[in-house]
């Protein structure tokens, strides 16, 4: 059993930043003889034995958009490992007390939000508590990344949270936390199409339709198009899909479940990254279905894009491979054939 927070102690900080010139900043604690004031911040104690970790707080599906209308919440826990007591300053507002960073796939990092740039570089009153910890005991609370950071568009990302035991201006003490995947989809909104088969009102009950092998191709294209990766994947047997690649196939076959999972999120991630598969999840400029061939359980549909470039368009064909999945046609493999140049 966890042993609750023993000592807090309420202090304030005077945090004095103008974006054309830096001025020290001035600590005051509040004592029985009145507010004394200090230059310079103590350093944290026994910071090494610090745990700082974060894990989603009430995990759900997570879009683009405001911090208001799509909050991202994750819980910030630090936790006491060593045996001596851990001291460090904790900001009311924790803008002042850590950081968040958010990579894409291709290690590109997100940029922070406006408010965040703006509220540390002007004039300010920044109150913290000095919290202690006695060995075992933690202290945990709930931010939301968006707050933090810019998340416009639909993708996987990776983050990390960075603890400043001394508060922002004394960013040389720094706890780095534990990485979390991030998967933003397409917003509702954008997905309320009359060609795709969700709304608004209703994404969270996506599902595949009971719809022809000609009709799964057009509405894949169409999702692709759009950059709607949820209707993109909806009727593509990834498992099928991951198994062409000799490779990848073979190791699948002989992984756990649990594995199963994670290389079939990370096929996926390659998808949307462009890392592999690249013909299949180009963008045409436009598409006509050819021709259309299926028996009970397989079929194939036959569809010729053309692509843009700058000076010139490329037609090729492709031939899309279905099969019927528990009444569902779902894509499991495709070929191209080049038609030359228009």
């Amino acid at each position: 059993m966890k042993r609750t927070l023993t000592i807090i102690i309420p202090c304030f900080l005077l945090f004095t930043q103008l974006v054309s010139a830096q001025q020290p900043v001035q600590y005051f604690a509040s004592t029985s003889e009145g507010i004394q004031v200090s230059a310079q911040p103590d350093a944290a104690s026994n910071f090494e034995n610090a745990d700082v970790s974060i894990a989603f707080y009430d995990k759900t599906i997570y879009y683009p958009g405001s911090a208001q209308d799509n909050p991202i919440y994750v819980r910030v826990t630090i936790a006491n490992k060593g045996t001596d007591t851990l001291r460090f300053k904790l900001a009311d507002d924790r803008k002042f007390s850590l950081d968040f960073s958010v990579y894409t796939v291709k290690n590109r990092e997100l940029p922070q939000t406006d408010e965040l740039i703006k509220r540390r570089t002007t004039n300010t009153t920044v109150y913290f508590r000095e919290i202690a910890l006695e060995g075992g005991e933690e202290y945990s609370f709930t931010e939301n990344l968006k707050d933090y950071i810019v998340i416009d568009s639909p993708a996987i990302y990776y983050f990390d949270l960075n603890l400043y035991p001394e508060l922002y201006k004394s960013r040389d003490i720094v706890q780095k936390s534990n990485r979390l995947t991030l998967e933003v989809r397409p917003s509702p909104s954008a997905a309320a199409s009359a060609v795709l088969p969700v709304s608004a009102d209703t994404v969270n009950v996506l599902q595949p339709q009971d719809i022809a092998p000609d009709k799964v191709v057009e509405q894949t294209i169409v999702a692709r198009q759009k950059s709607l990766w949820d209707q993109f994947f909806l009727y593509i047997d990834l498992e099928q899909m991951l198994m062409r690649d000799p490779g990848r196939g073979q190791k699948y076959r002989i992984a756990s479940a649990q594995e199963r999972q994670r290389m079939l999120d990370r096929y996926k991630a390659d998808l949307m990254q462009e890392r592999m598969d690249n013909d299949i999840v180009s963008i045409p400029e436009k598409f006509e279905i050819e021709r259309t061939v299926y028996s009970q359980s397989e079929g194939t549909v036959s569809v010729i894009e053309w692509f843009k470039y700058n000076n010139f368009r490329e037609k090729k064909r492709y031939v899309y491979d279905v099969h019927l999945r528990d009444g569902i046609w779902l894509i499991y493999n495709y070929t191209v054939e080049n038609l030359g140049t228009e």
